[in-house]
């Protein structure tokens, strides 16, 4: 059968071409009662066609007011099976009638309707295909019968006939039927591994919502990607790649069966399934998590494939059906995020949809909307934070920017930096940082404000762009003179430069020929050996602010600061502590030779009139 809400719907059209149809066609036999002078019958017939034409009234009336759910739709199906095939027997009923008559013209008309009647039915019924060969049988058999006691050569020779015609409706319908199936699977099935696709699966949640809405019971769906698959599929082709994606889904179809839901494949490495039913929400969520379980182990055993062990771990993102006003899209998009949250936090987990995570990506989705016009609407602004010597002079700043939202507000750096860094929109926005970073390095230098250093923000995502360097070459030509490049540094974190040492040392390398020069921020934090730190050509460690913040509360972050100190001078490399906020923390980095210190126990980070300010109070030692 082929099982699926257009099915249903066309099942529901036919009951009024059906009632139309036979409705005027039958009343054809009353006007032949009135000529035959028999019409009593005729109209006791015409009453009870008109009868079984309101049953299906009823039955049409009943689809069209109601949201069935899957299964109440096949329910109403079964009796629209019924009646169907009652409403076609109506007419085998009159043909038995008249063939019992003298009247070898009402043989005729009775022979001619039935054949009309099997016609109709291969046609019509054509997606009922067992119905439509019961309707068939029923109407071409007492024909047979009736053309055999005839008794004669002729009547032999057309009831011969009449199973040729009968074969070649039941070899046309069957053709017909099986170009139907083959559409269905095309749309409604995956090519690849045979699972249900997306048109598929929303569906079935559109069929689960209603469930809930008149069951009030709960059920669940999974939304499964999996773990670098495009890595496979990249290094060991789409062959591989293919026949790895259908070892998944059978074993996930395998467990899935075993939990009683539905498996679907949306496209690529996605993959959604739909849960059983449960009476309350808490048992729901149990399982949920229990078959989340399930299906990571079961996803991550080896694959062998052409000779090729192969392992692979996926992203989980549960929804829980216990709204039935949320639309089918809504669902999904509610796992997606709760998908792409576990994918944030490592992979090889699953992560289950909550108001909380919805109102952080809803933020999320709002910054980064909005990020996009900051430039343009000129809500970016820089601001300063003096860097100072052991004896109080201001030597440099750092330069950072920050964000006032007319819509949201003021969004701190560590929100925002990282959306745009996901998105992209980094490039732009270090652009713009670097290009009035630059103009108010001049402008200071034209006022004789004279910095040592003037250190920028850099991220890898700028770095590894193609214009990146290109960029900055013109800028430092439009702005800056030799002077003043050879006092510009680039931060870059530590966990970043270990991304591809080979690359970023070339890139560096090609940026110090402008005289730029680079610091190594947040040092601490990630896993720098000392070999690593002599290939890359850095001039500056910059100390994470937490290992300052912990200065004579803990005896690990102390011998932190302390080893770091020691490596820079090791390395004949400058040192910065930032976050320093206190004196007993000042103290502390100026008697273990720190070359420059920075944080709120100077300044807090301040406009470019108030650096200005600040600098013309401190800049004598």
């Amino acid at each position: 059968m082929l099982k699926n809400i257009s099915f249903y719907d066309f099942m529901h059209r036919q009951i009024l071409v059906l009632i139309a149809l036979f409705s005027t066609t039958a009343f054809s036999y009353v006007i032949f009662g009135i000529v035959y002078e028999s019409y009593f019958i005729e109209i006791l017939w015409y009453l009870l066609v008109l009868g079984v034409s309101y049953w299906g009234y009823i039955l049409y009336r009943a689809y069209a007011d109601n949201e069935y759910t899957i299964k109440q739709k096949e329910e109403w199906l079964s009796k629209v099976r019924y009646f169907i095939f009652f409403y076609f027997s109506t007419w085998t009923i009159m043909f038995l009638v008249y063939i019992a008559r003298d009247n070898l013209q009402l043989h005729y008309l009775a022979i001619f309707t039935q054949l009309g009647v099997s016609v109709v039915a291969t046609t019509i019924l054509v997606s009922e295909k067992k119905l439509a060969v019961l309707i068939l049988i029923s109407s071409m058999f007492p024909i047979t019968i009736y053309l055999i006691f005839i008794g004669e050569f002729y009547s032999y020779v057309i009831a011969i006939l009449t199973l040729v015609l009968a074969w070649v409706l039941l070899y046309g319908s069957r053709n017909t039927y099986n170009y139907l199936i083959k559409n269905h699977a095309q749309a409604y099935r995956d090519y690849l591994t045979k699972l249900g696709n997306r048109r598929h699966f929303i569906d079935l949640l559109e069929d689960a919502i209603k469930i809930q809405k008149s069951s009030n019971k709960y059920m669940y769906l999974i939304l499964i990607d999996l773990d670098h698959f495009k890595t496979i599929n990249d290094a060991l082709g789409h062959d591989i790649g293919d026949k790895l994606l259908i070892e998944v889904s059978e074993r996930m179809q395998n467990l899935t069966k075993e939990h009683n839901g539905n498996i679907s494949r949306l496209g690529g490495d996605e993959f959604c399934i739909l849960s059983a039913e449960f009476k309350t929400k808490d048992e729901c969520i149990a399982d949920a998590e229990i078959f989340a379980k399930e299906l990571l182990n079961s996803i991550k055993q080896t694959y062998i494939i052409d000779d090729h062990y192969l392992y692979i771990s996926a992203s989980l993102g549960a929804s829980i059906i216990d709204k039935p006003t949320l639309s089918a899209a809504t669902l999904i998009k509610e796992a997606d995020i709760a998908m792409y949250e576990a994918k944030a936090k490592g992979r090889d987990s699953v992560i289950m949809f909550n108001n909380e995570l919805s109102i952080r990506i809803e933020r999320k989705l709002s910054v980064e909307r909005l990020l996009h016009f900051a430039i343009e609407n000129r809500e970016i602004t820089l601001v300063y934070q003096p860097q100072l010597n052991f004896k109080g002079k201001v030597i440099g700043c750092e330069v950072l920017a920050r964000w006032s939202s007319e819509q949201l507000g003021f969004i701190s750096p560590d929100e925002f930096i990282p959306i745009s860094e996901e998105t992209g929109i980094i490039i732009e926005l270090g652009y713009f940082i670097l290009q009035e970073a630059f103009k108010t390095f001049k402008e200071w230098h034209e006022k004789g404000i004279e910095l040592e250093q003037f250190s920028i923000n850099i991220s890898m995502r700028q770095i590894f762009h193609t214009t990146f360097i290109d960029d900055v070459e013109k800028l430092c030509k439009e702005y800056l003179s030799d002077e003043l490049r050879s006092k510009i540094v680039f931060e870059m974190t530590e966990t970043s430069v270990a991304e591809d040492v080979s690359i970023i040392i070339k890139k560096m390398n090609r940026l110090k020929k402008c005289g730029i020069r680079f610091s190594m921020d947040d040092f601490g934090t990630g896993y720098s050996s000392l070999s690593y730190l002599s290939q890359i050509p850095i001039d500056e460690l910059k100390i994470d602010k937490s290992f300052i913040f912990e200065l004579n509360n803990s005896i690990d972050s102390t011998n932190m600061v302390k080893t770091i100190l020691n490596i820079a001078k090791n390395l004949n490399l400058k040192i910065v502590a930032e976050g320093v906020e206190t004196e007993l923390q000042k103290e502390f980095l100026i008697k273990e030779c720190c070359d420059i210190l920075q944080g709120y126990y100077f300044s807090k980070p301040l406009t470019k009139d108030m650096f200005e300010e600040y600098f013309g109070v401190n800049s004598r030692s």
